[in-house]
């Protein structure tokens, strides 16, 4: 009892902790270096080589924050792995990531093995447990960072092929790199302990991979069952961390077992288990969404207490003495994913400029990594903790390298999306014909939804001075010149709210006059309705309008609000779908932003009614609601 209450005070103490921990990232965060950055400072800071806040057997006391931030990684981890996003990248994506995969944990394990005699814990160790560590350096140097990869992406607004292959490469790695490190960790074993490699311990490897798999699967439908039960999110992320951590209860409880009555040391990695479980639910379980908005939402949290916790524990005084070594690891591991990045891009037949970019968004690492690493010190305790602290700073100087550098490739290979000065204008701009109360609420309106709007008139009117908010156009005439004084062409779309003779002028020069532009035609007499359909211009007839419209708040009153902007917080927008990695996916297997919904999908002019088993094709313009920023972010999710 007396235990447990010293491990809640301790526990309490972090929490603590990690609440400030998670203000000081942030400063760090304003200063552009990532927030693992700031969480492992802060903890190096509270921990035995700093302030002493927590000391080190208190440290040792709250282990099992860190296996169960360990399986919420894993967790994270098979979110990614999404299939049906990354089926039109395949080739590129496979030749990346096996050259990624060997080049890397080859060149990096022959070169601990050569500079074993140079790294202080090593020196004097037999040549078996020289090559163990050495393969397991190589493992875990496999593992990415899907979470900073993400984040870049977010930030940039990136979309396209080289940032398709970046993510999915990364996310498939950290997946792979688990099953590798399983193999090198029940190796090393066998080498350090002295044990023999026989047709027995090939047997006890493919039944813990038989096993593995099986837990995987058991625990991905205990994770769908929680995600069924009708409670708060917040309640379903305790639950899941409680799986995770259960996990590695389980592993050691097995390894305990087969020990006991097997004399056999059957090792279930907890990581692997997690990542499968996650892996299913992602991709063949209808709680997809759920599952991933759960793990978005306590990522921040739990990524905060492990990162912490991980300063907390780094050996400064080994650190200091080993600095050199861990320079030059950084810089092997640079090589090794310069070579991997040609290999790879070349087999599949890449443009060149990605056989030169292609190392820089692999350089970044983070959560698995440190997973591993700490796997590794669990086990192996004699040497454990040297082991870590060399391989801990190696990441960090990935983590504060990496992400600038794969902001620099993004954009040299064209793919950033942020706003560019002068374009946002023209994509969200309108012109409107007609000085009225009508045309100056539909301008303000517009305006706030971020458009650039201005006014024309072909007649001047008295008392406007007091119009200040909006740029009005007064002209002499409806012809060419006067169009082009006011430099018609920049704007994507035009409303006509003039009179049906003077709307008709209008859209005939348009079109005859300009590029293909969106058209909006205020109709009077619906009598003229086909010459302006001739026209290609968009109708609104103000006599049938109101009828539809009342018609619609009957058949729904929440839509017939979202078309009155009753609804601020969404909107209702058309969006093309133009990436052809899209093409062919069924709108249930879309990864939606959870605050948007599908409401129509039209198709060369005809509207389809529409079910999650309707196949998108390139071209389609797709009804979303939701709120502006999940729009936009859907849109560029949509575009090429």
């Amino acid at each position: 009892m007396i235990e447990l209450g010293q491990i809640l005070v301790i526990l309490l103490a972090f929490l603590w902790v990690v609440i400030a921990s998670n203000q000081v990232a942030k400063f760090f965060q304003k200063i552009k270096l990532p927030l693992i950055t700031g969480f492992l400072l802060s903890g190096i800071l509270i921990g035995p080589f700093g302030l002493n806040l927590i000391e080190t057997h208190s440290v040792e006391k709250l282990h099992f924050v860190n296996n169960t931030a360990l399986a919420f990684i894993a967790f994270v981890a098979g979110t990614e792995l999404y299939l049906k996003e990354i089926r039109n990248s395949f080739k590129s994506i496979i030749s990346n990531t096996i050259s990624q995969l060997v080049i890397t944990f080859l060149f990096i394990s022959l070169s601990v093995l050569l500079l074993s005699n140079l790294i202080p814990f090593m020196s004097s160790m037999p040549m078996v447990n020289k090559i163990a560590i050495a393969i397991l350096t190589g493992s875990i140097f496999i593992a990415k960072s899907p979470s900073s990869v993400v984040a870049v992406i977010s930030e940039l607004k990136a979309k396209g092929r080289f940032t398709q292959m970046v993510i999915s490469v990364t996310v498939i790695l950290d997946v792979l790199v688990i099953v590798l490190f399983t193999i090198c960790l029940t190796v090393a074993n066998n080498l350090i302990y002295d044990k023999s490699f026989n047709l027995d311990f090939l047997l006890t490897l493919i039944l813990e991979f038989i096993e593995t798999f099986i837990l995987g699967f058991i625990l991905a439908k205990i994770i769908e069952l929680v995600l069924s039960v009708p409670v708060t999110n917040f309640i379903k992320s305790i639950f899941i961390l409680i799986l995770g951590y259960g996990t590695y209860e389980l592993s050691e409880y097995i390894e305990v077992l087969s020990k006991n009555l097997l004399n056999l040391d059957f090792i279930i990695e907890p990581l692997l288990v997690c990542i499968i479980a996650s892996f299913i639910v992602t991709n063949y379980s209808k709680y997809r969404d759920d599952f991933g908005m759960v793990v978005k939402k306590a990522g921040p949290s739990v990524y905060a207490a492990f990162f912490t916790l991980a300063g907390a524990t780094l050996s400064i005084d080994i650190l200091l003495e080993s600095w050199l070594i861990a320079v030059v690891i950084f810089f092997l591991y640079l090589i090794s994913l310069i070579i991997a990045s040609y290999t790879g891009n070349g087999f599949a037949l890449n443009p060149k400029l990605y056989r030169k970019l292609g190392w820089m968004p692999f350089l970044t690492q983070a959560g698995v990594g440190f997973a591993l690493v700490y796997e590794v010190t669990k086990s192996f305790p004699e040497w454990g903790n040297q082991f870590g602290t060399i391989i801990i700073a190696v990441i960090v100087l990935n983590q504060l390298i990496g992400p600038p550098l794969f902001k620099w490739s993004i954009k040299l290979v064209g793919e950033s999306h942020l706003p560019i000065r002068g374009r946002d204008s023209v994509k969200r701009s309108a012109l409107i014909f007609g000085l009225e109360h009508h045309s100056l609420n539909l301008a303000r309106d517009l305006q706030k939804e971020h458009y650039e709007i201005e006014i024309a008139s072909i007649e001047r009117k008295k008392n406007i001075s007091h119009i200040q908010d909006l740029k009005i156009h007064f002209l002499e005439d409806l012809n060419v010149r006067c169009l082009n004084s006011i430099n018609v062409k920049r704007f994507h779309t035009v409303i006509l709210m003039l009179s049906d003779g003077e709307n008709y002028k209008a859209c005939r020069l348009l079109f005859n006059n300009y590029e293909a532009k969106v058209v909006i035609v205020r109709l009077f007499d619906s009598i003229y309705a086909d010459k302006f359909h001739e026209l290609g211009a968009l109708i609104v007839d103000p006599s049938t309008a109101i009828t539809k419209l009342i018609e619609q708040f009957v058949r729904s009153p929440i839509t017939g609000s979202l078309i009155l902007g009753k609804e601020d917080k969404n909107a209702i927008v058309d969006i093309r779908i133009r990436d052809k990695s899209l093409h062919g996916i069924a709108l249930r297997d879309l990864r939606l932003p959870p605050d948007t919904l599908i409401l129509a999908v039209k198709r060369k002019g005809q509207m389809l009614i529409s079910h999650g088993y309707t196949r998108l094709r390139r071209g389609d313009i797709v009804t979303v609601v939701g709120s502006m920023d999940s729009l936009e972010d859907l849109s560029l999710q949509f575009e090429e």
